[in-house]
């Protein structure tokens, strides 16, 4: 109940059933922002594009854009990962498989100074996938390309050949970091590794996968014990493949199990 000298708030009006009005409230946006991750050359990489306008121009920042007013937030991220990569998303539950990309929601981020053009919002979303070609800049990018991890999130930003090293664009830097710890986190108790991988795939590159994203040499041989000896994480194919040299590798897919118990825990660096 409102006493004599209690504050007004706007919320009161909302809770007794009072009309809203609108007017009392500063307007904002609402963006998504997209960390795209694949393994490339046996390293973690991320898409980014060079901001072709204002704020930042000329700065590297991760792919993204303003949320429609007719859709959700799952629809715009899965729209801005089709036009940067040109995969569509998928059921974020189960493997990546065909054109598709593991798609989730990672975090939002609402620091009010952001973005200096106005009061921005931005939920980002993690997306995964096997080795990706060399992107297409579209929208107000007028240059992308993958980048390993390490080299954009290193101690005083990124610099492309020889260009002036500076941060990423935005906050991007610290929503790159998160996304890529979570990616890093979950492949120890989830089969979401396999979403770096094609639909079929050896022991041997799901290992690699392992050892771009955690940035840590693994062995072989205890490796394939724990992968093969965990229920429901990989299925044979009954093919092989020489596409690694030397002797026939046998294929594997991903199995149904989502979860893995035991988990593979990360080493510790």
């Amino acid at each position: 109940m409102t006493g004599e000298g209690s504050v007004y708030r706007q919320a009161d009006d909302y809770d007794r059933g009072m009309p809203y009005d609108p007017s009392a409230y500063p307007p904002f946006a609402v963006t998504v922002d997209l960390v795209v991750l694949t393994v490339r050359r046996h390293a973690l990489c991320a898409l980014t594009v060079r901001r072709g306008e204002q704020p930042f121009q000329g700065r590297w920042a991760l792919p993204g854009g303003f949320v429609r007013p007719d859709e959700d937030l799952a629809q715009a991220a899965a729209r801005e990962l089709g036009e940067e990569t040109g995969l569509s998303a998928h059921d974020p539950s189960a493997p990546a498989q065909d054109n598709g990309a593991h798609l989730e929601q990672l975090a939002t981020y609402g620091d009010p100074k952001r973005d200096p053009r106005m009061r921005v919002v931005s939920v980002a979303h993690l997306a995964l996938a096997p080795d990706l070609p060399a992107p297409r800049p579209g929208g107000d990018a007028n240059s992308a390309r993958w980048a390993p991890v390490e080299e954009l999130l290193q101690q005083g930003g990124y610099g492309r050949d020889g260009e002036p090293v500076a941060p990423l664009a935005f906050d991007h830097a610290q929503i790159l970091a998160d996304g890529v710890e979570r990616a890093r986190s979950k492949i120890e108790y989830s089969s979401l590794a396999t979403a770096f991988c094609p639909p079929e795939f050896t022991v041997g590159e799901l290992r690699r996968v392992y050892e771009a994203v955690w940035g840590v040499a693994l062995d072989p041989r205890n490796f394939h014990r724990k992968v093969t000896g965990t229920p429901g994480f990989l299925v044979p194919t009954g093919g092989t493949t020489t596409r690694q040299g030397g002797r026939p590798a046998q294929l594997f897919r991903a199995g149904g199990a989502t979860l893995l118990n035991p988990p593979m825990l990360r080493p510790e660096v």
